[in-house]
């Protein structure tokens, strides 16, 4: 579950996505034993180990699709657990985060303000462990790697087409920070750079030296729907908004404008990517 919804330092409380996986384990251990499987031998026959097994079936852990299909066709299932598979996939989210995801993945447009930590959609997997290992309370191993899965999952985005039109203005001072170390902090401005030279992505960087800041009330992400609707989406100590109203999004677009036009250029910002990579 990308339990830290888009920054990794937001929360959400235990919803209804608790329930319905240990439903689905449920269902899933009574189709097993009446196959007259172990938890070992049904491992065996679709590669994982004993403890995954049995972890999905405890409601613990959120089976990947290919995981679901190849227990169906073990088990003789005919479909039933595939049936179920679209709703395991919103279960990995929060429900407060749900709708956001979907936004995303479908917009046709997205640009967002970066402030504090980078964006989850551009984080490597390095970079988003080490973010999650940071949480307090404290996460367990399990919890984090499910974490950092959803999060890799959402970067399809990239890899889609027609491919959605992406900005992002980020903070100077988020790039300097190294968190998780300076192998995952060299390896997360590495992935800035891939992604800033896609022709339908740009990056700048707000520079420290800035006199002037639109964004000090904080980061948002603005979305463009195939139906032309404009949202805005807004999270902060793990409280989260997604505005529709007009006046709202309006707003927060001109905000963005502004930012754009006291940030670096693309070209300036990636050159000052390199720059920080080279001090390395």
């Amino acid at each position: 579950m990308d339990t830290g919804a888009d920054s990794g330092t937001g929360g959400a409380e235990p919803d209804s996505n608790v329930e319905f996986l240990r439903c689905f384990g449920r269902q899933m251990k009574l189709l097993r034993e009446a196959a007259g499987l172990t938890q070992a031998e049904l491992g065996s026959l679709v590669g994982y180990g004993e403890a995954q097994i049995a972890a999905v079936e405890q409601g613990r852990r959120i089976p990947k699709p290919e995981l679901i299909d190849a227990v169906d066709r073990a088990v003789g299932a005919r479909g039933v657990l595939v049936a179920m598979k679209d709703e395991v996939a919103k279960a990995r989210y929060p429900s407060f985060f749900r709708r956001y995801v979907q936004l995303e993945a479908e917009a046709v447009e997205l640009h967002a303000y970066i402030s504090h930590v980078i964006k989850g959609l551009l984080q490597t997997e390095e970079y988003a462990r080490a973010v999650f290992q940071m949480w307090r309370p404290l996460l367990d191993e399990e919890s984090i790697e499910q974490g950092v899965s959803t999060r890799m999952d959402r970067q399809k985005l990239f890899a889609r087409r027609p491919a959605p039109l992406l900005s992002f203005v980020i903070d100077e001072h988020v790039l300097r920070r190294p968190l998780g170390g300076r192998e995952v902090h060299r390896g997360q401005l590495e992935q800035l750079l891939i992604y800033g030279h896609q022709r339908n992505v740009e990056m700048q960087i707000m520079p420290l030296a800035q006199e002037e800041h639109a964004g000090l009330a904080g980061p948002f992400t603005l979305i463009h729907s195939q139906k032309q609707r404009r949202m805005a989406y807004v999270e902060v100590q793990g409280l989260s908004t997604l505005h529709t109203e007009s006046r709202k999004v309006s707003s927060l677009e001109a905000t963005y404008g502004v930012l754009r036009a006291q940030a670096l250029t693309p070209r300036a910002s990636l050159i000052f990517i390199e720059k920080l990579l080279g001090e390395l």
